[in-house]
């Protein structure tokens, strides 16, 4: 850990996007390739920050937190791969022109659903350890009409202080999980963040909604073809312990590296699932594949 606060040295904002507000972090020449990250389920905008470092000396680099996540307010509409997927199209439209998109885990949905529906805005896609479904099916959806209880779960904990406790306990508990590395900002950075009970709130609707996008996706697929832009997929093979597992996991992202003609495939055997916070470099040689910094790349790299 740096013992800086990545907000401390990067500019910080609260942007308007629709009826939402998103917490937006940037660094970078403001003239440089702009790079627009995504978080996986319940992320925060400081997992970045390893992969901020070696990325922000040669593009502009733009990292925000979803609705109620982070530092960003509350949502007012709940997670869906519509609301998201509009989120980026505002936050790329922002920029003044297409984006190179990086997103981890479940933000792989979106980020694909924007490269589908709206191409003008996406200059290239990195996919950090993307999620995938088989069957993606939804017989539920719950998201939307639990939304009001989530937020409501989220604001009883903030008030009562159970958040203060539970949040920044269950943070340990899944980075203990997904990374072998410390935090990248101070504790009480994090505690500022898992703490808040909206956050708790947010994370668990984004669970709730977790499937429906999953299904939304596969539906868009057989309606919006994927572009030919350059897409680089990365797959952690660490916390992956089942042989059969770990080849589906690869199989499934073998497949959505397959969508462009323009894709390159690394695999990680020992990383863990946050590769952005444990593996920037990776990222880091990710995105100059995708950006044509190193056309010698081979198609796929182990």
């Amino acid at each position: 850990m740096t013992g800086i606060v990545p907000s401390e040295i990067m500019p910080t904002e609260i942007v308007n996007i629709g009826r939402e507000q998103v917490h937006v972090v940037e660094t970078g020449p403001a003239g440089g390739p702009a790079l627009l990250l995504s978080s996986g389920l319940g992320g925060a905008w400081f997992d970045w920050w390893p992969s901020v470092e070696l990325l922000r000396a040669r593009h502009r680099v733009i990292v925000f937190d979803r609705p109620g996540l982070g530092l960003s307010p509350s949502a007012h509409a709940a997670p869906s791969l519509r609301r998201d997927t509009g989120l980026l199209a505002g936050l790329a439209e922002r920029t003044g022109g297409p984006v190179t998109l990086l997103a981890h885990s479940m933000a792989a949905f979106h980020a694909e659903a924007l490269a589908r529906l709206h191409p003008d805005l996406v200059r290239a896609l990195v996919l950090i350890d993307p999620s995938h479904e088989r069957d993606p099916r939804a017989p539920l959806r719950l998201a939307g009409p639990l939304h009001p209880l989530t937020k409501a779960a989220g604001a009883a904990l903030g008030a009562t202080r159970l958040a203060k406790a539970l949040g920044p306990m269950g943070r340990r508990a899944v980075l203990k999980r997904t990374s072998r590395r410390d935090e990248p900002v101070p504790p009480s950075v994090v505690r500022s963040v898992y703490g808040r009970g909206t956050v708790l709130g947010a994370v668990l609707a984004e669970e709730l909604a977790y499937r429906e996008m999953a299904a939304d996706l596969e539906a868009l697929r057989e309606r919006r073809p994927f572009p030919p832009v350059p897409l680089a997929v990365i797959t952690a093979l660490g916390d992956v312990k089942d042989p059969a597992k770990a080849r589906e996991w690869s199989d499934g992202h073998r497949l959505l590296a397959a969508m462009s003609p323009h894709a390159s495939r690394t695999e990680l055997p020992d990383s863990l699932h946050m590769v952005h916070l444990d593996r920037p470099d990776a990222v880091a040689d990710a995105v100059a594949v995708v950006l044509g910094h190193r056309s010698e790349e081979p198609e796929e790299a182990v």
